[in-house]
């Protein structure tokens, strides 16, 4: 990690634990918004006006969180709006690298070898991990945001007047129930499959996966409709839906949430195939990355060795 701008010590994928070794995610830092005006956001500073060609998008494929991003940029038809850059699946002793991968991108901008390079050049005091999404204002040469959920609310909103769309992933009408749902899903399931893989303690392991299950189940017996809310896509089912499409090839195995596969819960596998099948959401997922950036891990598989993945996974995206 990086401490006051220099690398200290190799990356280990446990950033904080508890006294009882529960996992603890690092937050967020850069938490600026793009608005239609260049007015600030709920958070950070203003001067980010919504422009084409302005902003460039960091991610890493393995990465839900930067999934996240991906997809809004695809449902909302941003893609010719905002350039993306892709790091390096595997996990290398100093985070997030460039190229050296297929599908893996150069550093179009500064041509760094490392992500942390970037949060350097944001902060050249930054203290903390270098972590994916970054949205990264090509105009100002600085971070807009390194916010998973700021991001992809702000693509549903700031670029509206560029690129009308029909789809509101935040809408109003729901944002409340929105705001109650999302919280339940990170916790139990979105963090919670980190929180069983990377726990340092039985206690922490064994509370992990109980609520992993459990706001599984809750999913299945919600889901009556084709989405979280009904007939409506939202931002909560893209939340959900790329810890889902990661779950048999990863997280069931690696991560030891090996209770059942999501492929056990019939509703949920067809929500998470149905969410598949939206156009441009197929193209967000690369298996090759998320398997190749899991399994490379050292702490939890040291030899590297990747195992084949689920074939009902394999056919689903072939």
């Amino acid at each position: 990690m990086l401490v006051d701008g220099k690398w200290t010590k190799d990356w280990n994928p446990v950033q904080k634990a508890d006294e009882k070794g529960r996992f603890v995610r690092q937050v967020s830092s850069f938490r600026n918004w793009i608005t239609p005006d260049g007015s600030a956001g709920p958070t950070g500073l203003g001067g980010f006006k919504a422009e084409a060609g302005r902003y460039r998008l960091y991610v890493a494929l393995i990465c839900p969180w930067a999934s996240r991003t991906l997809i809004a940029r695809a449902l909302k038809g941003l893609e010719d709006v905002i350039p993306v850059t892709v790091v390096n699946p595997t996990l290398t002793d100093q985070g997030w690298a460039f190229g050296g991968y297929p599908g893996a991108d150069a550093d179009p901008l500064f041509d760094a070898g490392y992500m942390h390079a970037l949060y350097t050049r944001a902060d050249p005091h930054f203290t903390g991990r270098a972590t994916v999404p970054v949205l990264w204002d090509m105009q100002q040469n600085v971070m807009v945001s390194n916010e998973s959920a700021d991001i992809l609310r702000m693509l549903d909103t700031a670029f509206e007047e560029i690129v009308p769309s029909d789809i509101r992933l935040y809408p109003q009408d729901l944002a409340t129930e929105i705001d109650t749902l999302n919280p339940v899903i990170y916790d139990g399931l979105n963090n919670g499959v980190y929180k069983a893989g990377f726990a340092s303690s039985q206690e922490a392991y064994d509370e992990a996966v109980a609520s992993v299950f459990s706001t599984l189940d809750m999913l299945e017996s919600r889901l009556s409709g084709d989405y979280l809310f009904g007939d409506r896509l939202t931002e909560t089912d893209i939340r959900t839906f790329v810890t889902l499409i990661r779950f048999d090839a990863a997280y069931h195995g690696l991560f030891k949430t090996n209770l059942r596969q999501i492929a056990d819960y019939p509703r949920l596998q067809a929500y998470m195939e149905r969410i598949l099948a939206l156009p441009g959401v197929r193209q967000t997922v690369n298996m090759d990355h998320i398997t190749r950036g899991y399994y490379s891990i050292k702490a939890l598989n040291p030899t590297g060795i990747r195992p084949a993945a689920p074939a009902h996974i394999t056919a689903l995206l072939t």
